[in-house]
This record gives structure tokens, sequence and C-alpha cells, in this order.
């Protein structure tokens, strides 16, 4: 009888077990399926990230508190904002890059040069992730007081700026340098086969 007592606890504490594992993991992967199809849609990933960003700033000036969070929230907002404007490969460690006399290394300029697409050290979508769920927590600590510490927030501003000023100083430095654009507008794009295909016999036709 004991240990048909102790089995029967034994299969059901398991069993209990089992189903939190199979609620958790229907969660993961209910969360992971929204992100699959949230990824082709940048516009209104941003539009939501700035909405969650706009909530965050309002609770801040209305309730004149948690300076120190948001402070945290602007150093970590920076270091994605740089990731995202750097190569994967610093082209001044490319093995593959053609040395310069002065300039060292650089990315191509000319057309007739190998292609070497711009791959950000921090992927678009992972920015996006990063900057929404970080503002998520940082909102979420608005509503606990004891993250609300006194500190005089203008010293606080002036820090930031400043480091925004140098972090972003040397970033466009290193842009001129090795000469490159982290973003994709006013990049030439190519036609597709189809495109040119049906170009071509329209002006076939037109003769």
């Amino acid at each position: 009888m004991m240990n048909e007592d102790s089995s029967a606890t034994m299969s059901s504490s398991s069993g209990g077990g089992g189903g939190i594992k199979k609620v958790f993991q229907r969660l993961s992967q209910t969360y992971q399926s929204t992100l699959d199809r949230s990824t082709p849609h940048t516009r209104l990933r941003w539009v939501f990230a700035g909405f969650v960003l706009l909530l965050f700033v309002l609770r801040i000036f209305i309730y004149q508190g948690w300076y120190i969070i948001c402070y945290a929230l602007g150093i970590y907002h920076l270091n994605l904002f740089i990731a995202f404007l750097t190569p994967k490969i610093d082209p001044e460690f490319d093995p593959y890059a053609q040395d310069d006399e002065d300039d060292g290394p650089n990315l191509p300029t000319r057309s007739n040069e190998e292609f070497r697409p711009f791959i950000r050290r921090l992927p678009e979508f992972k920015f996006w992730l990063s900057v929404t769920k970080s503002t998520g927590i940082g909102l979420f600590c608005t509503f606990f007081d004891f993250f609300n510490v006194p500190v005089f927030w203008p010293i606080l501003v002036m820090y930031f700026i400043t480091l925004f000023c140098i972090t972003m100083k040397r970033q466009i430095k290193h842009m001129i340098k090795f000469k490159y654009l982290p973003f994709t507008r006013n990049k030439p794009r190519y036609q597709r086969v189809n495109d040119l295909a049906g170009t071509n016999s329209v002006a076939g036709n037109s003769k």
C-alpha cells in the first residue's frame, strides 16, 4: 500500500511538472511565432517600439522620478545604436581588405571593385527587439518606488549628452576613415530578372 501511494504521489507530481513544462513550452512557441510573423513589418515594429518609449518618457515627466532608470536605459540604447551602425567585421582588422598607404583597409568605393555588402554587428531585428524589451523593462521598473533613487537629474543629462557626442564623433570618424555608410537608402538597387525580361519584351514589341 505504501509503495502504491508513493508511486501515485510521484506520478501526480511528475504529471504536474510536465503540465507546467508544456505550458511554458507553448508560451515560448507562441512568442517565437509572433516574432517570426512580425519580422517583415519593419515600420509597424518601430512604431510599436516608439509607442512604448513614449509611454516611458511620459511617465518619467509626469511623475518626476526614476531618473536613474532613464539614464541607464539611454546608455543601453546608445550602445545598441552604435552596434547597429558598426560593421560586423571591422575594416581595420579585415584580413581580406586591401592595404592603402595611409588609411589602411577600407570598403570598396568603385563599381568595378569586389562587392562586399555592409553587414551590421547588430542586425535591425535584434536592435528593435532589444530596444523594445529594455524599454518595457524600464517602464515596468517605474511602478516600484525603490527604483526611484533621488538624484540631481541635470548632471545625468549632461553626462549623457557628453557621452553621446564623444561616441558619435568616434563613430563618424570611423565611417569617414573606412568610407562606408550603414544605411541602405540611396544605394543602387538592381532589377530583378523577371522585371528585366519584361522590360526587354516591351522594348522588342515596340520595335
